[in-house]
């Protein structure tokens, strides 16, 4: 199975790079200072997986930026470098889910083939954070790598979306990962609404931590870097135009990100941040920045479905036949629960619809199967 992924195998010539990127780098990566392996995450299990490639001379580094054409890595001796992938390590995976991205652990050779640096091997994942990939196609496309929490953004306004919220909490769960929901921008509306958006999602997603916060004025900025701990790697994610450079700029206290308006009509915002960059706070937290999510879907499977919605499940329990589409089934006991008010009508769409999607889901992997066989 084909795959349409830039890159640059060891045995190619180099293209020349693109127009500032080496200026790009260096300005990227500034913000790590005397960083050692341990701060940047490296551990037994990561050591172990190593050893044998550390025979071969090579040395263990972590992806801070995808370029799409180049990687840029720091080591452990706090060197960063400009990289490329082996045609090995891109020929070796099976998906693009397999190949490095941002966060991951990666066996360099610094240089070595005709003075360049080349990715030989990518290291075992301890967890990672992915969506399906956005139309058709029922591949895993990976968000970050080697991740322990999961920060949404979102604002009360326009972006305000439960459902869409309720679905990013699956997405996170389905990876095993902790979530904290981020109500940001609270100084641009009244008190009222910031309330209304706090409660509805704390009886939405009672799981999940809330923190409000401004990036303009810094208000819960510092309750928000208290919830990242030292060593830990936060994915953080949401719409464009929410203001998570800003936040991030705030957290670094310096300007990271260059951050853009936000049409005033639509609420739509610019993708300021277009590329994944993982950033040290000076807590000790390595942050990955995203650019700005429209659509997400779940490559999950119904055990995790089933986890979002347990409430509904074990109203389910309840439904007269074992194979209730909880539609227009007689006897659905999820569908009488939503006639007498005890469940939200949106929500209870919303479980539909993901039930449709994990289906289609399931089908187009069933077709994949069939081709690559």
């Amino acid at each position: 199975m084909r795959r349409s992924y830039r890159v640059i195998p060891a045995y190619a010539s180099t293209p020349q790079a693109p127009t500032g990127l080496s200026e790009l780098m260096r300005s990227s990566v500034s913000a790590f200072k005397t960083m050692n392996l341990k701060q940047l995450g490296w551990n037994v299990r990561l050591a172990t997986a190593f050893a044998p490639l550390a025979k071969k001379g090579w040395q263990p580094g972590r992806i801070i930026r995808d370029n799409k054409i180049t990687f840029g890595v720091i080591l452990g001796d706090d060197s960063r470098h400009e990289v490329i992938l082996s045609g090995k390590v891109y020929h070796e995976a099976e998906t693009d889910a397999d190949l490095p991205a941002v966060g991951d652990w990666v066996a360099l050779e610094i240089g070595g083939c005709v003075s360049r640096n080349i990715i030989r091997a990518r290291l075992p994942r301890g967890t990672c954070f992915a969506r399906k990939q956005p139309g058709k196609s029922s591949a895993c496309q990976l968000i970050a790598a080697n991740v322990d929490l999961v920060a949404v953004v979102t604002d009360p306004g326009v972006d305000f979306n439960p459902r869409r919220m309720e679905r990013y909490l699956a997405v996170i769960e389905r990876c095993q990962l902790r979530p904290l929901l981020v109500i940001n921008k609270i100084d641009a509306y009244s008190k009222q609404a910031v309330d209304d958006a706090v409660n509805a999602l704390s009886q939405l997603l009672p799981r999940a931590s809330i923190i409000t916060s401004s990036a303009h004025s810094a208000m819960g900025v510092r309750t928000l870097e208290a919830a990242f701990q030292s060593g830990e790697t936060i994915a953080l994610v949401g719409s464009s135009g929410v203001g998570k450079s800003s936040l991030l700029n705030r957290l670094l206290q310096r300007d990271w990100q260059w951050t853009a308006e936000v049409n005033a009509v639509t609420g739509k915002g610019v993708h300021t941040t277009t590329a994944r960059e993982l950033a040290p706070l000076p807590s000790g937290a390595l942050l990955i920045d995203n650019p700005g999510i429209r659509e997400l879907q779940l490559w999950t499977d119904a055990a995790s479905l089933r986890a979002s919605f347990a409430d509904l499940d074990a109203l389910a329990m309840g439904c007269r036949f074992r194979d209730c589409r909880h539609g227009s089934d007689l006897g659905c006991a999820i569908r009488a629960a939503v006639e007498a008010g005890k469940i939200d009508p949106a929500r209870y769409q919303n479980y539909l619809k993901l039930e449709e999607e994990i289906k289609e889901l399931q089908k187009q992997s069933r077709k994949r199967k069939l081709k690559l066989h």
